[in-house]
């Protein structure tokens, strides 16, 4: 039995790590892959410093959608059409780092964790297509999965396999898939790889193949992908990856990724040189909430990126240190406040789920939505139809906040369409009253 009681203080979690050492510094293993779990900020049970859990909504949540009492674009669209307009006139498609969209979302990358490569993302892959919605597909799959086309030599790899079940499905003319590449994904050259594949022609070929610089992720800044893996895999794995016992289970290994050396030197030399290789692929970028990312956003558009992807600290993940969920990386409201007034395309995610987070990223310059987290659980609860319906949800809801805006497309939405109660100024003092008995 303890004697000491710390009131006020994170005690149990201090007693935890007494007990168990650095296996605290994550989550619960036993909660990953095949037990389900996904992590992001809110996610960890540690609280932050002064022992206040952080949880609750974040700064983009806080913010109000507010229309305007006089609709000058009401007034247009009524003219354009000849009549009363209504939600349903809303157009939500449009471009979306280089690729035809019907609606201002896409597929974020689930990365080479299980729930990320295994029936779940088939589903979500399949459903995305359908909904002719562009996807991005994370790093390390190839490393991690290898590169199996899958003709006289058994199943195809996870990467090809969601390549082609997308390419199968997608409409023509809409969508597109956009592969990320990291250290150890260029020591495998997937670009080269998927940029030469017969299985990729046609996307490449039609202007729906994308490759994306990863530079970083919301979940965890500054740190490479993580995934628990088990003995044997982490026997495989140790010549390409840092392969640590963490967690003091002979069963249950931790594999890190090196997260990149970057400059803006570097990045506009990368830039340039996937533009210059891959020249029928579109090319993004996805940067970590850094404190610099308007700066780096920046150089990413001036060096000729199709899309810049910012990844707010809010952004899930299939594995991160605790003390990354809740206490590293800007929101990603505060990442769109320094961005300002984007030079291209700005892709944006961190818990998006549902049309009033999307609205107010969208007016803070976002041109579409990343959904992640969100798309996994969807299809977990019906992998046939489920990333459907939240995103008929989701659009149901776009059309109702910007029509009640006054507007009538996603582009024209603007940071006046919001009201932050943080910065609001003090009401006017009422005037005194006048004496009594008349005039003064």
């Amino acid at each position: 039995m303890n004697s000491l009681h710390a009131a006020g203080f994170p005690e149990r979690e201090v007693r935890a790590r007494a007990r168990t050492g650095t296996a605290e510094v994550f989550p619960a293993a036993e909660g990953y892959g095949d037990g389900g779990g996904l992590y992001g900020a809110g996610g960890s049970p540690a609280p932050a410093p002064g022992g206040h859990p952080p949880h609750g909504p974040d700064a983009l949540d806080r913010l109000r959608i507010v229309p305007p009492v006089f609709m000058p674009r009401r007034l247009e669209k009524l003219i354009d059409l000849g009549r009363e307009p209504s939600y349903e006139d809303v157009e939500l498609g449009g471009a979306v780092g280089g690729f035809s969209t019907a609606l201002p979302l896409y597929l974020s990358a689930f990365g080479s964790t299980r729930a990320g490569s295994g029936d779940l993302a088939l589903a979500a892959t399949r459903q995305a297509a359908r909904l002719g919605l562009p996807m991005v597909i994370g790093e390390n799959m190839v490393p991690v999965h290898g590169y199996r086309r899958g003709e006289g030599e058994g199943v195809r790899s996870a990467l090809l396999e969601r390549i082609a079940v997308y390419a199968e499905t997608v409409p023509d003319g809409l969508g597109g898939v956009v592969v990320q590449q990291s250290t150890e994904d260029a020591d495998s050259e997937v670009w080269n790889l998927l940029y030469s594949d017969p299985g990729t022609r046609a996307l490449r070929d039609s202007g729906r193949l994308g490759f994306e610089l990863k530079v970083g992720q919301g979940a965890k800044p500054g740190l490479g992908g993580m995934t628990v893996v088990g003995a044997g895999e982490a026997g495989r794995l140790a010549g390409q990856f840092a392969v640590r016992d963490v967690f003091g289970d002979p069963e249950r290994w931790l594999r890190c990724a090196t997260p990149g050396t970057f400059t803006e030197e570097i990045v506009r030399q990368q830039l340039r040189f996937m533009r210059n290789n891959f020249p029928l692929a579109r090319t993004w970028v996805k940067f970590h909430p850094g404190r610099d990312i308007g700066r780096a956003a920046a150089v990413a558009w001036a060096a000729g990126a199709d899309a810049v992807t910012v990844d707010g600290a809010e952004g899930g993940t299939g594995w991160a240190p605790r003390v990354f969920l809740d206490q590293v990386g800007l929101p990603l409201g505060e990442c769109l406040r320094r961005i300002a007034a984007p030079a291209g395309d700005l892709l944006a995610t961190g818990r998006i789920w549902e049309g009033g987070r999307a609205v107010r990223a969208l007016a803070l310059g976002a041109r579409a939505v990343g959904l992640g987290r969100a798309a996994l659980v969807a299809v977990d609860e019906d992998p046939g139809h489920g990333l459907e319906r939240l995103v008929e949800a989701l659009a149901l809801e776009l059309r109702l906040l910007v029509s009640a805006l006054g507007k009538y497309r996603t582009a024209d939405l603007d940071p006046a369409d919001l009201w932050d109660p943080a910065t609001a100024p003090e009401p006017a003092a009422a005037p005194e009253p006048a004496p009594a008995g008349g005039r003064s």
